[in-house]
């Protein structure tokens, strides 16, 4: 994971909050973290890594309730520069909607991207999801404060989304 992060480290601070000041202590944290958020059922986090080369890391996604009571999670990914436009984000954050919908049982599903980062928007549309607004200064990056706009798909829409998909080749 570090290797990866490394990588991308330039496209990462643009966007994360984690990413500025980022060192393998950062890495170290998030795994020890990680396991004990599984655990506890606050988050599911998910190393991406490709069949053919299980040991190379490609990047992170979640799946972390927002509001137990009202059944609502949130979805966030990072996927290493070098690989992003080859469909990646898309296979995984699919496999990931269809376990915050039929595994974790989830009403409705959000993204938040930030503004600007017009690949993660396109996913976003590709995966049925309905743009719902802009969140205005939500998350603080390197001292500059950025917009996230926010998307919903709700679980009575996946059924034909997931069908979609499933013809489209993107979800097995």
């Amino acid at each position: 994971m570090h290797d990866a992060v490394r990588a991308s480290l330039p496209e990462l601070e643009e966007w994360l909050p984690w990413a500025i000041g980022y060192d393998r202590s950062v890495a170290q944290r998030f795994v020890r973290d990680s396991a004990s958020a599984w655990n506890d059922a606050r988050a599911f986090d998910f190393a991406i890594r490709l069949h053919e080369e299980p040991d190379f890391h490609v990047g992170n996604i979640s799946v972390w309730p927002t509001s137990p009571a009202n059944r609502v999670g949130e979805i966030g990914y990072w996927i290493r520069s070098d690989l992003t436009g080859d469909g990646i984000a898309t296979e995984v954050t699919a496999r990931t909607i269809q376990i915050g919908f039929e595994e974790l049982h989830y009403h409705k599903i959000v993204l938040r991207i930030a503004v600007g980062n017009e690949r993660s928007d396109r996913i976003a549309k590709r995966l049925g999801f309905t743009f719902e607004g802009t969140l205005r200064d939500e998350v603080e990056v390197g001292g500059t404060w950025i917009d996230h706009t926010t998307w919903s798909l709700l679980e009575s829409e996946w059924p034909e989304v997931r069908d979609t998909l499933q013809s489209d080749g993107v979800l097995l």
